[in-house]
């Protein structure tokens, strides 16, 4: 009965916020500033040292209209569209807590950096147009007084996209709707070739079991993650968005039950406080706040246990988690000096494997992403070299022969945030938990789409709805109707 309430009423968490209740056992029912207290009691403490020489910076406030868990580049996404369309400047307090603000294993820094149009999904595309605008105009967006200029090194050289017969098909459905989706009039230039034209553009590939290409032919290509990264950064801190490394341990709700249209009773939950731990401490920080963004990438699906997602009966919407995992995929940069030249697009072959030039010195990297079966342990992100000797190079020797001679020089990990049940995004309200919002899930394309999903998450908190782009069918609540959003073109 519950799923055809929510069904109509995805992009309105439910509707039931609004509905007569009875009041739940809230664990907030007094109006005390818990901090204030416990600061009064201290300074009636003989002995206690005086509040002026305690040190205070590196603590959140202990108040915030919004907390955003996880500083990467989608967190600081969403603190810059909040702070972009807010009414007036100052009007929306927001802090972001990172527990590790020298990015060092953080999924952005880790990424190759790719940005493409070529999905599945229209949402997709329109995300890219979105982004590819936006970084084109970066410094339109990102620019601070007496600061330098934002340079994503940004290098246009496409995505080239290879199908075998069986997979023409789909390839070619997948081009017809690209170049017929737009944004502000503009819709995606992606061109179709087959194998002899694939062999005259770019004679050093071997097009064998190739029977359809697909040729990205603007605004794709790659750019330097971290230089976004810091750009978002800085411009959020300019505009008053306060920084906490710290990691968030626990949150201190309030519960209601309400009743629903058919009768039915659930238990909403609001989150009034978060527990943020302090770094190398353990010392902990309470914040009072009104909404919770749940942008913790890789780990966002524990951040959402915190607060009770997913702890319910199996197959009701109380017991429906966040499917989102950390998974370790592996970057690898090699040197080739008959490789191909300066005009080599990002190529993803026809089993997966993917690779693009990495500057002007016949360098290049790339990988591929293991199967269900090959899935390597998250728990730390040490490289498997013998998956690159198995899995990886064969694939690249046949498709490009130069290859043949590569030599690998370095590599690297990095986590995406998986989502286990359709490897797309997670945006908006969870439909109990009424004030966390998600910004998740993307399964490896997150950093291209981080700034079209921050104004979604912006737009749907202060305005109720989605208004740039309708990212309804991202919404949490399809995990619990079954409904899959599936993204085939995931690299």
């Amino acid at each position: 009965m519950l799923r055809r309430v929510l069904r109509p009423t995805l992009g309105r968490s439910l509707l039931i916020r609004g509905l007569s209740s009875r009041s739940g056992n809230s664990i907030l029912d007094w109006d005390g500033n818990v901090s204030e207290i416990k600061k009064k009691i201290r300074s009636l403490i003989p002995g206690e040292p005086s509040n002026f020489l305690y040190d205070t910076k590196h603590l959140p406030p202990e108040h915030s209209d919004v907390v955003i868990v996880g500083g990467g580049v989608i967190g600081l996404s969403v603190a810059f569209w909040l702070k972009t369309l807010e009414k007036r400047r100052g009007a929306i307090r927001v802090l972001v807590v990172e527990r590790d603000q020298t990015y060092s294993k953080a999924s952005t820094g880790l990424s190759v950096g790719g940005i493409r149009q070529q999905f599945s999904l229209p949402q997709n595309v329109q995300l890219s147009l979105f982004a590819i605008d936006f970084l084109r105009n970066i410094n339109e967006h990102l620019a601070v007084a007496d600061a330098p200029p934002v340079d994503l090194q940004f290098n246009p050289s496409g995505y080239l996209l290879l199908a075998s017969e069986e997979g023409a098909a789909v390839l070619e459905s997948n081009v017809r709707m690209q170049s017929h989706v737009s944004l502000r009039q503009e819709g995606a230039k992606i061109c179709l070739m087959s194998p002899a034209q694939l062999q005259k553009k770019f004679p050093w590939i071997n097009v064998e079991g190739v029977a359809l290409a697909s040729y990205g032919m603007e605004n794709e290509g790659w750019f330097d993650p971290w230089s976004l990264l810091q750009g978002l950064r800085r411009k959020v801190q300019s505009m008053g968005v306060f920084f906490c490394q710290g990691e968030v341990t626990r949150f201190v709700t309030s519960s209601s039950r309400m009743r629903t249209s058919v009768g039915e009773e659930v238990n909403l939950k609001r989150i009034h406080e978060v527990h943020v731990k302090m770094d190398n401490s353990l010392e902990y920080q309470p914040v009072k706040c009104a909404i919770v963004i749940n942008a913790a990438g890789a780990w966002s699906g524990q951040v959402a246990e915190l607060a009770g997602v997913g702890k319910g009966p199996p197959g009701t919407l109380q017991g429906t988690k966040l499917p989102v995992e950390p998974r370790k995929r592996f970057v690898y940069l090699w040197h080739c000096p008959q490789g191909p030249g300066l005009e080599t697009p990002l190529i993803t072959d026809t089993n997966g494997v993917y690779f693009r030039r990495e500057g002007l010195g016949k360098n290049y990297v790339g990988g591929r992403s293991p199967t269900e079966e090959e899935e390597p342990d998250p728990a730390n992100l040490e490289v498997d070299h013998d998956f690159f000797q198995n899995k990886v190079w064969p694939h690249l020797a046949q498709r490009v022969p130069a290859f043949e001679s590569l030599k690998v020089r370095s590599a690297w990990a990095g986590y995406y945030d998986y989502n286990t049940f359709d490897q797309n995004g997670v945006v908006g309200p969870h439909p109990l938990v009424v004030n966390m919002y998600f910004a998740t899930g993307f399964s490896g394309h997150g950093l291209q789409h981080a700034v079209g999903v921050g104004r979604a998450v912006a737009e749907i908190l202060l305005n109720g709805h989605f208004q740039t782009i309708d990212l309804t069918p991202f919404l949490f609540s399809r995990f619990y109707l079954e409904e899959k959003v599936l993204e085939q073109n995931i690299i």
